[in-house]
């Protein structure tokens, strides 16, 4: 009839649209380059990319940067799991040494730096906050574009997350629609790291042994399967699946560390062990054994001391490689606190008598010092170390200013002869001492550093005052700091200062996680 033959026409038009359009998608797609799955972006092309692909994770990288040669293999493997299964997401990376309009554009400080682009759309890109390896990146991306937990209708769904992931997270509810059920829903969307799944079908829960509605954490490790025991709330679904994604003991790796740093437990317990040593294994089963009755409080890590890139872990702890194996704990709040066990053997009751006492508060900080120069107080600039710190600083008949630095700081090494030459100007005052302090081997109670160089200024008096120093670092304004008293050039202590310094920082940053690290902007 007249009318089928339309709706023909009309069909046929309508899928000639459709050719026309995949067509051009496949002409757009051609047009930019791949490497192992990776798309490679210009500004010439990041748009039409933008167009052709809806949904994209980018990294903005540097060809000569250690963390994005150690991101690539994983990054790779991520975008070839997605290519592969045909979703709208693609990976894609921009060299910002090259194209440096776009990394000004998106704000690219630092590298690698990853963002997200959702909907095609250009403007406001998410900051991409999870792990370094290819399941975490996946994840995190489902996540971001699917819904936060996927139901599973069968025993082979629910295995093949299972065995998929390292840690996978199931619901079990034969109501989806219950309110636990949306308390589920609402955890998952919370968590960007983990899978979820959600199931009702009566085979699955026979399957893995559920007698009723709850929640059940698989994992490839340790127990390999933990099962939510309480009321079923989003705040205590977060913390029981905190406390058991991770392994009793982990070791610690640039692809680990996000983990490790991204969690909620702040104190963390190093072992500094050689994997080569020929009792590496028996000292990772006492290690281990300690871990158990602290799971949740404290997080077990262990260190390889012979890896070149941890030696500025062990600088930090004061360890040298020769000294290992080595206990060492940490806490990771406002102020970084370390403790020392008194006991050095590594055995599971000394490790468990050390966590013990600390859980207890009966631990004093472990605060390294250099002995005392002879001569620490030869040339005009002084040297202090951590014993005799508090006897000069707070001398109440001087005025003490002091530069804590690090050797290896660059900033320190641009300052050291301006330092100098003010120490040589004030050499004759009797009531000003400058000085100075390697605070990468000395540490005291009164002053925690944050950055290097830091520079406080202890005036004379009883009341042990402490004055930051934030003007100008050159000769001309460190003398009329001390000439005023402090006043001209100082800030209450506290304040920071937003020169560029070289930082000790304790940031989850995909582009720089450990202890200890030094940037130079």
């Amino acid at each position: 009839t007249r009318v089928q033959k339309r709706h023909s026409h009309w069909r046929c038009s309508e899928m000639l649209k459709l050719l026309i359009v995949c067509a051009l998608a496949a002409i757009s797609a051609a047009d930019i380059p791949e490497e192992e799955d990776v798309l490679v972006l210009k500004k010439s092309n990041f748009e039409e990319a933008l167009k052709t692909y809806p949904n994209i994770l980018v990294e903005f990288y540097a060809p000569w940067c250690g963390h994005c040669k150690a991101l690539a293999p994983e990054y790779a493997k991520a975008a070839g799991m997605l290519k592969a299964e045909s979703t709208d997401i693609r990976l894609a990376k921009v060299d910002a040494t090259e194209e440096s309009e776009l990394a000004q554009e998106f704000g690219v400080r630092g590298y690698p730096t990853i963002k997200f682009f959702k909907g095609g759309e250009k403007e406001n890109p998410k900051e991409y906050s999870a792990g370094r390896q290819a399941d975490d990146i996946v994840n995190w991306l489902k996540k971001r574009t699917g819904p936060a937990a996927t139901t599973l209708s069968d025993v082979t769904q629910a295995e093949s997350l299972i065995a998929d992931n390292e840690v996978a997270v199931i619901g079990f509810f034969k109501d989806v629609e219950s309110e636990d059920a949306k308390v589920f829903i609402k955890t998952a969307e919370a968590v960007d790291d983990i899978p979820f799944g959600i199931v009702s079908n009566d085979a699955v829960f026979s399957k893995f042994e559920v007698a009723k509605d709850g929640v059940v954490l698989f994992k490839k490790f340790d127990e390999g399967r933990n099962t939510f025991d309480g009321e079923i709330s989003k705040e205590n679904l977060l913390n029981f699946i905190k406390a058991n994604q991770l392994p009793l003991v982990i070791e610690f790796t640039e692809q680990t560390a996000p983990k490790i740093f991204g969690g909620e437990i702040k104190s963390h317990i190093l072992m500094f062990v050689p994997k080569t040593a020929t009792d590496f294994q028996e000292k990772m089963d006492q290690f281990k054994k300690a871990s158990e009755g602290f799971k949740g409080k404290i997080l077990f890590i262990f260190i390889d001391s012979d890896v070149d890139d941890n030696q500025r872990i062990l600088e930090f702890f004061g360890l040298k490689k020769e000294e290992c194996p080595a206990i060492r704990l940490i806490t990771l709040e406002e102020e970084m606190t370390k403790y020392k066990p008194e006991n050095s053997e590594i055995t599971a009751e000394n490790i468990i008598t050390f966590c013990t006492d600390f859980t207890e508060g009966k631990l004093k900080p472990h605060l390294m010092s250099q002995d005392i120069p002879e001569d620490w107080d030869k040339n005009p600039v002084k040297v202090l170390v951590g014993k005799n710190f508090e006897e000069v600083a707070f001398d109440p008949a001087k005025n003490v200013f002091v530069e804590f630095y690090a050797p290896w700081c660059g900033h320190c090494k641009q300052l050291a002869p301006i330092w100098d030459q003010l120490g040589e100007k004030f050499k004759d005052k009797a009531n000003i001492v400058v000085a100075k302090m390697d605070s990468t081997v000395n540490e005291i109670e009164a002053v925690k550093v944050h950055s290097f160089p830091t520079l406080k200024f202890f005036p004379a008096g009883d009341d042990r005052k402490v004055i930051d120093y934030n003007g100008e670092r050159t000769l001309d304004g460190f003398t009329k700091f001390l000439e005023s008293g402090g006043k001209e050039g100082g800030a209450p202590a506290g304040d920071e200062d937003e020169e560029s310094v070289c930082i000790i920082w304790l940031q989850f940053n995909f582009s720089s996680i450990v202890w200890f690290n030094s940037l130079n902007f």
